[in-house]
């Protein structure tokens, strides 16, 4: 295992504010809105969702400007890391494993994320590259930035549309991470256990993983 990439939310970063901020800003109860996104995650469908059973017809990319015009945009701070991220991601490349991470987020998280200073090798985002997952083309990026070939990069992610499935038709080995709703409510599905190289509680596990697969 020479590289592994990580997805962003609810594997990197908790989504609990940025729920919180979308609820506010649409002046609905935050139980209201963790309840939808909950509900759409049941039916397989994409988080955004929520947002439109909230609003029908909201414009997304529209209303994601204009919280950012009235300075009620995206955020990031040392609060939204999980605990585990920075003690797994120290301990990863003190093996001399590349670290990586690569996610659905816009450039603006991109840069929030690389300010946090994590220790990683990389940091981007697939607003940043102009793709995003699914896609094959995503992956295409992900194998470019690995700097191994893909049997050699592990892909850590808790949804299984976006980041095991996909992961796994691009030839990389994949982690499926028990975290945030689609991480647990997903997590025994037949088809991610069939998928997953290895399913995991958190982050601290890959070193073992490294090293069981390294001897």
């Amino acid at each position: 295992m020479e590289t592994i990439v990580f997805d962003v939310g609810e594997t990197i970063t908790r989504d609990d504010r940025y729920w919180a901020s979308w609820a506010d800003w649409l002046d609905v109860p935050r139980h209201t809105l963790s309840a939808l996104v909950g509900a759409v995650v049941a039916r397989g469908l994409d988080n955004a969702e929520a947002l439109r059973l909230v609003r029908p017809g909201i414009d997304v990319a529209a209303e994601y400007q204009a919280r950012d015009a009235a300075g009620r945009g995206e955020d990031l701070d040392e609060s939204d890391l999980y605990d585990d991220v920075r003690p797994a991601l120290t301990a990863l490349r003190r093996l001399g494993v590349r670290v990586v991470i690569a996610g659905n987020q816009t450039p603006r998280a991109g840069q929030l994320l690389r300010s946090l200073d994590l220790p990683a090798d990389l940091i981007v985002t697939s607003g940043e590259w102009g793709v995003a997952k699914p896609q094959p083309a995503f992956f295409d990026r992900v194998i470019e930035v690995a700097q191994t070939v893909p049997e050699a990069t592990l892909y850590v992610g808790d949804h299984p549309a976006n980041d095991v499935f996909p992961a796994k038709a691009a030839g990389l080995r994949t982690a499926h991470l028990r975290r945030g709703p689609w991480g647990c409510l997903w997590a025994d599905d037949p088809e991610v256990v069939a998928q997953a190289d290895w399913r995991i509680d958190s982050l601290a596990q890959l070193t073992g993983i490294v090293g069981a697969w390294r001897a």
